[in-house]
């Protein structure tokens, strides 16, 4: 144990010992309990939900979508499979708002690895992996993980968003920093302030602002973290990895890519961007991925070294005191990532797919941002409520397209975001985009 957590230790047992018991501990006085004279007056406002401004945002927000005439585009429930296709209010639609990719979630085959883990190890295994939890799919899983992007060993978390919250939140501390593209995920965020580590970030996808940043800052700092995405949900691009790697090279950073979206589409068989670019996996420090896309599962991945993952298993929090991963989510993600080498075509459809809709919107006069026409393709239109009103005169028609709106993006970038699967045929993605242009001229 070291020192840090010797001395933490210490300050708890003390605290423990002289904070009084539940059992001899005396009730405050009734005036301090129930707001007598001694009781000091608080606000309303800090004691009613209705009151937080999280709240009344979301107030504004409903009121000025009713003065719009506009339906709120969120939490649409999918009856069945969503997929390429999804039944949503009783209809089928052309659904562009899965992650599905490959189309695994709902092949046979994975699902028959659900239900015979779930027969065989229960519904959940009950209890944090370090205790009572682990299973041999665990371990099963991990080493596929490992073995699919040639490093050492993985880790596998039951949540994605927890994934990058405990990884950054344990790694790094106050004399630390953490760089990251401007557009790197809410994960990356949280655990960067749970950290106490400095935090700066860089224009998007843009090494030389990097360099300028390392150049400048580097040298106050222990560790440093450069993190990255590798393919960019809301726009659908991509990061130049091969520079990244050398700055962080000549740095003496850590880089960390995230491919909860480029897992599965980047690359010629799907194995993400160190495929695409061709590069030693082991130049880049900590790869992280989901498990809910491409993969068919739930949780999230950390893949690296022996030293990074051994660590995380034995003290990243959102590992060692959270449940272990039920079987039956585990083992899907263990049969995809089999039958992603056994059918690579799937790949290919699925990026023929995201060309041919991104050449396609391009010639009808569509802003598709800088979409590299891989899985992820943004139409930007330029204003929240127009992006809400094309979403609902779409899903009028039988089309599933979520809009993205501000603040998730700034107002004037504002967009439809298409996310394609090897499953949709190009006859869905013309009736969509035919649909679409003639919404926009009606608007013009």
């Amino acid at each position: 144990m070291t020192a840090k957590r010797s001395d933490l230790k210490r300050q708890l047992l003390e605290k423990a010992r002289t904070r009084p018991s539940a059992r001899t501990q005396r009730p405050a006085p009734a005036t301090e309990r129930a707001g007598g004279a001694g009781a000091q007056h608080i606000p309303e406002r800090f004691t009613r939900f209705e009151e937080h401004p999280g709240a009344q945002q979301l107030t504004m927000m409903r009121d000025a979508a009713r003065q719009l005439g506009l339906v709120d585009p969120f939490f649409k429930v999918h009856e069945g499979l969503a997929g390429a296709t999804s039944v949503i209010d009783g209809r089928e639609c052309i659904n562009f708002a899965s992650y599905n990719y490959l189309g695994y979630s709902g092949d046979a085959r994975v699902v028959k690895a659900a239900a015979d883990a779930a027969a065989h190890y229960g519904t959940s295994v009950s209890a944090s992996r370090v205790v009572s939890g682990e299973r041999p799919l665990h371990g099963e899983l991990e080493k596929a993980i490992a073995e699919t992007y040639g490093v050492e060993d993985a880790v596998a978390f039951v949540s994605g968003h927890a994934t990058n919250v405990s990884t950054l939140g344990y790694l790094l501390g106050p004399k630390d920093l953490v760089l990251h593209d401007e557009y790197i995920h809410n994960s990356s965020l949280v655990g960067a302030q749970l950290s106490g580590a400095k935090r700066m970030w860089f224009s998007h996808n843009d090494p030389a602002a990097l360099d300028a940043l390392l150049e400048r800052h580097r040298g106050q700092f222990e560790r440093v973290v450069v993190v990255i995405e590798g393919l960019y949900s809301m726009d659908g691009d991509i990061p130049d990895l091969p520079r990244f790697i050398e700055l962080k090279k000549r740095h003496q950073v850590w880089l960390m890519v995230d491919e909860a979206h480029s897992f599965g589409v980047m690359g010629k068989t799907g194995l993400g961007l160190r495929e695409h670019f061709a590069i030693d996996p082991t130049e880049v420090d900590i790869w992280m991925g989901t498990m809910s896309k491409t993969l068919s599962g739930c949780g999230g991945y950390i893949a690296g070294s022996k030293a990074l993952v051994e660590m995380l298993r034995y003290f990243a929090p959102g590992f060692l005191y959270s449940v272990g991963m039920p079987a039956q989510v585990a083992a899907p993600s263990l049969k995809v990532l089999a039958l992603m080498k056994q059918e690579p075509e799937r790949v290919t459809r699925l990026q023929e797919n995201a060309s041919y809709l991104l050449t396609r919107a391009r010639s009808l006069g569509m802003d598709t941002g800088h979409s590299v026409g891989s899985a992820v393709v943004p139409i930007i239109v330029g204003s929240s409520p127009k992006a809400a009103m094309l979403s609902h005169r779409l899903f009028e028609q039988g089309i599933n397209v979520q809009p993205i709106l501000y603040p998730a993006v700034p107002e004037k970038s504002a967009r439809m975001r298409f996310f394609l699967s090897c499953e949709h045929t190009h006859a869905q993605i013309d009736q969509t985009l035919d649909a679409l242009a003639a919404l926009l001229d009606e608007g013009s």
